[in-house]
């Protein structure tokens, strides 16, 4: 199937070539776009582009004729897809209630020892089948795609069994069969520690390595390992102890770090070559001089943040340190019920000070290095996947993270098909 779209207000994030390497520092301020453009798709790939002035006479009918389908795309414009780069998108059920804990004045870490937040969500999951567990999954997906997701990272992590996480891997892959999305998983074992381990942190860290870790390798179903390094939860020896073994399967490491306080969590992610270290409201001068030049990019959830009322990354810091970021939506039940990279988007430039064009790099660009995919998604560029969407008519680029709450999305395209 071929698609033409002329008469496009503005092509965003436009590069003839992918960026070989994550943008970083002041290199993320810059977005190259095309005005008065035109695109066509051939398959599920970006062909050709251009300026419709350029054209040759007859050249805009000519292609035209040539498509399968042609889009008016005047007073609109088109973006690549976003690339959510962290998300827990398998999970059974909801947590409302605990939600309503907080507001009460209890903290994430009190609503677990209470036997809530992740350990709720892995009781709920145990006793969701798989194919039930496919079918509330795929309603979240579906949703990020309408949001413009066209590219998306699901972990396991509330299973921590055997069983539970293989099956909550076998759904994200069965995610990427059902749906036009692309889709990278992680198997994130040290998520939490479960009840049966109460007391016995490093007895657990051994089943993974032993156990959970060996069986999820043998059917080929993650991508990247993922580790929780946070007081209460797994300490910087467990994510040494678990990177070395998941070495052995090809598992690049990625780390939940520094989200509730300085726990060595970046560092031990730069030492094993991670793709990303996330959350990273609690860094500082140490973390961001490990990250320099470390080619690990440093994942911000600003929803998560929002969510529990946090203090926000120190966005602007990470910059001038020439810092790569990621913007992802860490959707998940228990600190970030939402998928939508709008509003992620709004948030960091609310809360962090970041300029339209580095939060559209974040969540383009580089939330597809953050997941490895910068080489077919990411940017407007030819020989990369056709998935991309088209705006409603709006004033300028600034306005989609602008107008937080509008649903400004008329087209969406994935792997060179409309799929609205």
């Amino acid at each position: 199937m071929s698609i033409f779209i002329k008469n496009i207000k503005k092509l965003v994030n436009v590069r003839e070539t992918a960026p070989s390497a994550p943008l970083k520092g002041r290199e993320m301020l810059e977005l190259p776009c095309m005005e008065d453009a035109w695109l066509f798709l051939e398959g599920d790939r970006i062909g050709r582009m251009g300026r419709m002035q350029d054209l040759a006479s007859g050249e805009a009918d000519a292609m035209e004729f040539c498509a399968d389908e042609c889009i008016d795309a005047r007073g609109r414009m088109v973006f690549p897809s976003y690339c959510d780069s962290h998300t827990h998108l398998v999970y059974a059920g909801s947590r409302e209630m605990e939600f309503m804990d907080k507001l009460r004045g209890l903290s994430y870490q009190e609503i677990a020892r209470r036997g809530g937040g992740i350990l709720n969500s892995v009781e709920l999951l145990h006793n969701t089948s798989e194919d039930d567990l496919l079918l509330q999954t795929l309603v979240r997906a579906r949703e990020i795609m309408s949001l413009g997701t066209g590219a998306v990272e699901i972990k396991s992590g509330y299973g921590l069994t055997v069983e539970d996480e293989v099956k909550m891997l076998r759904v994200a892959r069965r995610v990427a069969e059902e749906t036009p999305l692309e889709v990278r998983t992680t198997f994130l074992g040290a998520h939490a520690v479960p009840a049966r381990y109460k007391g016995d942190r490093e007895g657990y860290v051994d089943e993974i390595i032993r156990d959970i870790m060996p069986a999820v390798a043998a059917e080929g179903l993650a991508d990247y390992v993922d580790i929780f390094v946070e007081e209460g939860f797994f300490t910087v020896d467990d994510a040494c102890r678990i990177f070395e073994a998941a070495g052995k399967y090809g598992m690049q490491p990625k780390v939940h770090a520094n989200q509730m306080s300085f726990s060595g969590g970046v560092q031990v992610g730069v030492r094993y070559g991670a793709a990303s270290v996330d959350h990273l409201e609690f860094t500082g001068p140490e973390e961001f001089k490990a990250l320099q030049g470390s080619g690990t990019i440093a994942t911000l959830l600003p929803g998560a943040t929002f969510f529990l009322d946090m203090d926000y990354p120190k966005a602007k810091e990470m910059l001038d340190y020439d810092l790569p970021l990621a913007i992802a939506s860490n959707y998940n039940p228990g600190s970030c019920p939402s998928g939508d990279m709008k509003f992620m988007m709004a948030l960091a430039m609310i809360k962090m000070r970041l300029t339209p064009e580095t939060v559209l790099n974040a969540a383009t660009v580089n939330g597809a290095f953050a997941m490895g995919v910068a080489d077919r998604y990411g940017s407007i560029t030819p020989g990369k996947k056709a998935s991309l969407f088209v705006t409603r008519e709006i004033p300028s680029y600034e306005f989609v993270p602008y107008s937080f709450t509008s649903q400004l999305i008329d087209t969406i395209i994935l792997n060179g098909k409309i799929i609205k």
